[in-house]
């Protein structure tokens, strides 16, 4: 897969926007503006990486952008199905720990329907302050 596709899940009224299977240096602008052209203020997201099997640190840091400008719009963004070296990559680089990851889509949107503001938009400001 190399472009970035998003849907509608109207039932719950999220949006879903499914990785391309790589997201680095070359993919990286592109997979940022697809997560960006979906958030608006209020705005439920679901950002899918079950086909993402590499991510560089330019992945990475769209993935970090895109989180810091969901919580500026005061939407919710949750991270799920990242598998492997992508997986890896998000551990390694600590964002693992900063990302909202679930296990699955439904997880994903339950998280965004139980978290009025999004643990992860809250564990950015807190590191975005500490630092």
């Amino acid at each position: 897969m190399n472009a970035v596709n998003s849907k509608m899940n109207s039932n719950k009224g999220i949006e879903i926007v499914a990785l391309p299977e790589r997201v680095d240096s070359e993919t990286a602008r592109s997979v940022e503006q697809s997560m960006l052209d979906v958030l608006r203020p209020g705005a439920r997201v679901v950002v899918d990486g079950s086909a993402v099997s590499y991510m560089s640190a330019a992945g990475v840091r769209s993935l970090a952008t895109v989180l810091h400008r969901a919580h500026e719009q005061q939407a919710r963004i949750a991270f799920c199905r990242f598998s492997g070296a992508a997986a890896d990559c998000l551990q390694v680089s600590g964002f693992g720990l900063l990302l909202d990851v679930a296990g699955s889509i439904d997880e994903a949107a339950a998280k965004l329907h139980r978290n009025a503001r999004g643990a992860a938009a809250e564990s950015l400001r807190a590191r975005h302050g500490a630092g």
